[in-house]
């Protein structure tokens, strides 16, 4: 268990009487006086104890943005939020999106596969890679936007609005037909972090209303490492024409039976935000024991 297994089991207890859990004199057991830990107990959905971790906004502060990171980890059913107010905050997903919209294409039959080629329409685009047909294998790491555009007209809005809200995924909103290529990139859609992690955690395990295949073939996709006794998935998003713009690096980690689902938002006032995504969830990540410390990427 991670560093806060103590505090959560004494907030879930207090939470379960009905009392808060709280720093210092609220009424709740106090948070234990080691110093870096100020956690204390945000809110109970169902049966999952949500537990703050103050301390840990300091990632944030030292890197010069504002952001969110929820850790939910499904064994525990407990949530780690770093950032409380704003995980409960719903923004558009951009390209997160690409998670369900991969499973809807397979399951309604709008692409065949992982390796059917799609048209990405022609016409210059704002990144040089996208202006190529691709494959879903290789336009999701390539967060290839009109690809996934082309995806979703063939769903069709009236089977993309059904499945969005079968997977009671955020706010449940795809707006009209006029929108129905890029509602997740400039709303109506809208999902929180904390939402996130409770739509990865049904995806993680496999217990979405779609084939287990389909599932499957999006594990393939969405791997980003393993090894160490731990597999990381992952997609970023970055919706650049909302203000503000929200970035996102969402994903699950499993470790053995251990099975933790995240989220990370942050505000992206400029461009060099875009690759302080990763970096900032990972370290997150290790300090919350979901990750084992050293795990690095590309």
């Amino acid at each position: 268990m991670h560093g806060t297994a103590v505090l959560a089991a004494a907030c879930v207890l207090g939470l379960t009487a009905g009392s808060g859990c709280a720093q210092g004199g609220g009424g709740g057991p106090e948070a234990p006086s080691e110093g870096r830990l100020e956690a204390s107990a945000h809110e109970r959905r169902g049966d999952v104890a949500a537990v703050e971790r103050q301390d840990l906004e300091s990632v944030f502060a030292e890197a010069g943005v504002e952001g969110t990171f929820v850790l939910h980890d499904t064994r525990a059913r407990e949530s780690t939020l770093v950032g409380a107010e704003a995980a409960y905050e719903r923004a558009v997903p951009a390209s997160t999106f690409k998670l369900a919209n991969t499973l809807i294409g397979l399951e309604t039959g709008a692409v065949s596969g992982l390796d059917e080629v799609l048209p990405h329409g022609g016409g210059p685009q704002p990144v040089e890679a996208w202006e190529q047909d691709m494959s879903l294998r290789e336009a999701f790491p390539a967060s290839n936007f009109p690809v996934y555009q082309e995806l979703a007209r063939r769903v069709g809005h009236e089977r993309m609005a059904a499945w969005v809200d079968r997977f009671d995924y955020g706010n449940r909103d795809i707006g009209g037909e006029d929108v129905e290529d890029r509602f997740w990139l400039d709303g109506p859609l809208e999902v929180s972090a904390v939402e996130q992690t409770e739509f990865l955690a049904s995806l993680a395990r496999s217990e979405l209303p779609v084939d287990a295949a389909h599932q499957e073939a999006l594990r393939e996709i969405a791997l980003v490492e393993e090894g160490d006794g731990h597999a990381l998935f992952a997609k970023s998003g970055w919706a650049v024409d909302v203000d503000p713009a929200p970035g996102w690096w969402v994903g699950w980690v499993e470790r053995g039976e251990d099975l933790y689902t995240f989220a990370l938002r942050i505000e992206m006032d400029d461009d060099a935000n875009a690759e302080l995504r990763e970096p900032l969830a990972r370290e997150l990540l290790v300090e919350l024991g979901a990750l084992p410390g050293g795990a690095a990427g590309d």
